[in-house]
This record gives C-alpha cells, structure tokens and sequence, in this order.
C-alpha cells in the first residue's frame, strides 16, 4: 500500500476548479457573440470580468503556493497549471474583444467553421472543469487527458478548414485579415486546453 506524507490541501484544488468554470463562461459568452441581435458590447464587457476574475483567482492561488509548506503536489506543477488555465481563458477573451472591436458581428453570418472551433472549445472547458475536482483524488483523469487531445485534434481540423475558407475569394482582404486574428487566438485556446491536459497527466504520473 502506498502512503503519502503530502497534505490534502483543499484550497488548491478549489482555486483549480474555479478556474476551469471560469473557461466554461468564457465559452458560454463565445457562443452568445455569434447569436443574432445580441448586445455585443455587453457580451465584451461580461468576457472581460470573467477574464479579470480569472488573473484574481491565479493571484490567489500563487499567494497560496508562496504561503503553503507543503504542497499537495509539486510546487512548479501547481505554478503551471495556474498559469496554463490563465492562458486559455486570455485567449477566449482576446477572441471575444477582436470580434467586437473589429465588428465581425455585424457580418450577414460568420463562417461555419469558427462555430465548430467554439463548439470545439466549449466541450473542452466543461471536460476540464468537470476534471479538475478529480485531482484530489488523481482518479479518472486519464479519459479527460485522452479526450482533450481527440478535440484538439478536431479543432486543428475546423482551424485549416478556416483558413481555406478565408482565402477562398469569398471575404475581401480587410476582412480575413481581421477574421484571421480571432481565429488565432481561438486555435490558440484550443492548444492551450491540450496543455492544461498535459500537466495534469504529468501530475498523474508523478503522484502514481
């Protein structure tokens, strides 16, 4: 049987559950932007306070780690995860904004495949926020780990399909040039949740 001398130390998994919900929102707010006669601004501005929620959340959980002994896991593993959760929800934000700043909302419709890339984003922020009180336990991860690299996987595909379409001719060229922004930062929210997937399976490891 194996004993550990680490302490289960609630707040840390807490502050990591947070997080996650927080990507849920940032998700949720996404999918809102692209509804027909939506107050666009107000969506911004909610996307804005969840992100600024998210930097407070990641403040508190590295005041957390600087005050704490001994940590549940490793204190860089700990420091990564934050840090990677911050980063995904930056992106979704910076996704958001370029939508509204650049007024793509107010085209007839957006493109088929920036819908597939939030969805894609979507079932990856409530698979990590439902993963995360699991690493208390550090059981039932490997299906989340397994799972968030499969939908990584589709959002490359929804992201080429994109790119294809916006250089089709079918957009004039200030237009994909702004498109192409968003996008970006969406398939770069869709890298960063795979990165999350990773440090949590190296966790998975070490504490096996």
């Amino acid at each position: 049987m194996k004993f550990s001398f680490r302490p289960v130390e609630g707040a840390f998994y807490e502050l990591f559950t947070k997080a996650a919900l927080n990507l849920v929102k940032g998700t949720e707010l996404l999918n809102e932007l692209a509804l027909p006669g939506v107050d666009v601004q107000s969506v911004a501005d909610r996307l804005s306070d969840v992100e600024h929620d998210s930097d407070s959340i990641t403040h508190q959980l590295y005041k957390k780690i600087n005050s704490t002994f001994i940590t549940p896991f490793d204190r860089e593993d700990i420091y990564s995860l934050g840090s990677q959760l911050d980063d995904v929800m930056d992106h979704l934000e910076a996704a958001g904004n370029l939508l509204y700043l650049y007024g793509l909302t107010a085209l007839p419709s957006l493109p088929r495949e920036m819908h597939e890339l939030v969805t894609v984003l979507d079932q990856q922020a409530k698979i990590t926020a439902d993963a995360m009180p699991r690493l208390k336990s550090m059981k039932g991860l490997e299906e989340y780990w397994i799972e968030i690299n499969r939908l990584e996987n589709d959002g490359d595909r929804a992201y080429r399909m994109l790119l294809v379409r916006l250089f089709s001719g079918e957009y004039d060229a200030l237009t994909v040039l702004k498109m192409k922004e968003v996008v970006d930062e969406l398939e770069a929210a869709c890298d960063a949740f795979e990165h999350v997937a990773n440090t949590v399976e190296t966790i998975a490891v070490k504490e096996s």
